[in-house]
């Protein structure tokens, strides 16, 4: 009997161990096939520098809009049952499901010259969202809040209530309560949410094309300098790709790093 369950766990390690090469392969593969000597060329590029500054911009300010809009999302979805809530919680995860680029075409439909809301605004004030860095943070917000939306969620569900309940009983207002105990409570998760949303706002592409387009220094980010790149220069796309890899990292190690110093984890 213990020898089976031993053979069994081996097999359970070797298949972890062959899921970790699957993902880890092509990575390698990138760095084998990259010209490193290169790199030195595409530092002193300005379209490369305004791209990278871009992404780092927008996808810091999605990853706020994120925050703004989603914690009340989650508090919502994760509060009292109400009539239509799986409805609700089905459409905030649509665009986490749905091709970006559908996710570009709804946001033109919706703020577009033409669109329902952009004509009226473009009337009123000679004002168009698309096409603008707006755009773009715009379009890294709306793929990226599901994912914070998720994770806020999941932690205000699985939260300790009675230090609430208690606070509550000395008469502090819903508010108040969700302002100075639940909120600290879930930061943990508010965290894990950014460094998603942050994440997936980096590697943000298809939507992006489709609303703001491909404007150098005020709508082209990497993924698009990226994609330009490989129709023309492979090599060049090999090191852009891995030098948005390393961007992603530092951003990443950056937020979790404050999350854990915030929440005392190391």
């Amino acid at each position: 009997m213990r020898s089976r369950a031993r053979a069994g766990g081996a097999a359970l390690r070797i298949a972890g161990w062959i899921g970790v090469a699957i993902l880890v392969a092509p990575l390698l593969a990138l760095v084998i096939l990259t010209p490193l000597g290169r790199l030195s060329e595409l530092t002193s590029d300005g379209a490369v520098w305004d791209a990278i500054r871009l992404s780092l911009l927008c996808a810091v300010c999605a990853t706020a809009a994120c925050a703004v809009i989603g914690t009340p999302i989650a508090a919502l979805l994760a509060g009292p049952d109400f009539r239509g809530k799986r409805v609700v919680r089905a459409l905030v995860t649509v665009p986490m499901l749905m091709p970006p680029v559908v996710g570009g075409a709804a946001l033109l439909a919706l703020l577009g010259r033409r669109g329902v809301a952009g004509e009226p605004l473009f009337d009123a004030f000679g004002f168009s969202i698309p096409f603008t860095t707006a755009a773009v943070v715009i379009a890294q917000a709306y793929v990226a809040l599901p994912f914070f939306v998720m994770s806020v969620e999941g932690a205000l569900l699985s939260r300790d209530r009675d230090v609430e309940e208690a606070v509550s009983a000395f008469g502090a207002d819903p508010a108040t309560v969700f302002r100075k105990v639940t909120l600290p409570a879930v930061f943990p998760g508010i965290g894990a949410g950014a460094v998603l949303a942050a994440a997936r706002a980096l590697g943000e592409f298809g939507a992006t094309v489709t609303f703001a387009g491909n404007l150098q220094g005020v709508t082209r980010t990497m993924p698009s300098e990226i994609y330009l790149a490989l129709q023309t220069d492979p090599d060049r796309a090999n090191i852009l790709s891995i030098f948005l890899i390393v961007v992603s990292l530092a951003v990443l190690i950056v937020l979790r790093g404050r999350w854990a110093d915030r929440v005392g984890v190391s």
